[in-house]
């Protein structure tokens, strides 16, 4: 499936996930040239350009075009490409109708209805139509507990299935079951749970510590539960009581001693999108690309559509590079990131 030998930097292409101009690619491209070159892992679509509202589209025009797209990016790359996509239901949709694709629920409207079989129905119909993209990562389910009425992400886009965990986990598993039926792969969100918050980490900085409860992470304990959870998303928020000094994200308290150490998870951690402002706005790229690998973060997401750079990928495998040449992070420490992303690469058709 991949090289029997890789090299250091083969190893820290697969920890990139990043996002990319364009409905279709030229070899000149900078996301061709990582996947060529950096054994870039995974890649990530959006449908709107949000850091050049002057630009119309992104990634996604019609579903033609899409599979055309996936088609060709996994044809450049040596290891299997993971092509990733936030399409939750909903608001949280990047494959819309006025593309052609089919109609979404958003997660609030399918807890409303509390049918299990539903769900299932619905996220089934989801499933379908990434495998007929090219998308074999759904950055999906929202386990986030629907706690505040004021949560301007979660309840304020309809985000999350329930206040109740254990009803949040029903659906979440049903959802990872019509998934798996199809051979993608799912990722819940966002650890350790963004529903009570106040604010949204894509705009700064939030402080959980006063208003979240372990409650949040029964959803993920389920899943856990259920083995039908290989990727874990991480979230940005701030709390004290977890760790004193860094968001979730970039803790090590949090992604090895409650996510690995105490809950038992064992698959892939990747991060929300590093270029949002609770991240970028607080800490330079070097220094959270280091605190979030030290922490425990297997894949480093750039969404790279709230600050444009055409050249995030070689900027971010650069800077890890220099990272483990300089000896502020083992090759050891890539190593582990890299067998589990290869384990779960075993699991994409």
């Amino acid at each position: 499936m991949a090289d029997s030998n890789p090299s250091l930097s083969d190893k820290i292409g697969q920890m990139l996930l990043i996002g990319f101009r364009g409905y279709s690619v030229q070899d000149s491209d900078p996301v061709v040239r990582d996947i060529q070159e950096r054994n870039l892992g995974s890649v990530i679509y959006f449908d709107q350009e949000m850091a050049d509202t002057q630009l119309q589209g992104r990634n996604i025009q019609s579903p033609e075009q899409v599979q055309t797209l996936s088609q060709t990016l996994k044809a450049h790359a040596r290891t299997p490409l993971l092509v990733s996509i936030d399409q939750e239901g909903g608001r949280v949709n990047r494959l819309k109708s006025t593309y052609g694709f089919p109609e979404t629920l958003s997660h609030e409207e399918l807890g409303q209805r509390n049918d299990p079989k539903f769900t299932f129905e619905h996220a089934e119909t989801i499933a379908q139509t990434l495998v007929k993209a090219g998308i074999n990562l759904n950055l999906a389910p929202v386990v986030d507990l629907d706690v505040n009425p004021d949560n301007p992400i979660i309840k304020g886009k309809k985000r999350s299935f329930h206040s109740d965990p254990e009803v949040v986990a029903q659906h979440a598993i049903e959802y990872a079951r019509a998934h798996q039926k199809h051979g993608v792969l799912i990722c819940p969100k966002h650890f350790p749970g963004h529903g009570s918050a106040m604010g949204d980490t894509h705009l700064g900085y939030v402080d959980v510590t006063n208003t979240w409860t372990e409650r949040e992470l029964i959803p993920f304990q389920r899943l856990f539960e259920s083995g039908l959870c290989e990727v874990i998303m991480t979230a940005h928020v701030f709390n004290a009581n977890l760790d004193p000094d860094c968001p979730a994200t970039l803790s090590k308290r949090v992604l090895q001693g409650l996510l690995r150490d105490k809950l038992g998870y064992r698959g892939v951690i990747t991060s929300d999108d590093m270029e949002m402002k609770a991240i970028s706005g607080h800490y330079g790229l070097e220094n959270a690309i280091q605190l979030g690998i030290e922490a425990g973060l297997d894949v480093l997401c750039f969404g790279n559509n709230m600050n444009y750079d055409a050249n995030i990928g070689e900027k971010a495998h650069g800077i890890i590079l220099r990272l483990v040449e300089s000896g502020k992070i083992s090759e050891a420490r890539i190593d582990e990131s890299y067998q589990r992303v290869m384990a779960l690469k075993g699991k994409i058709s």
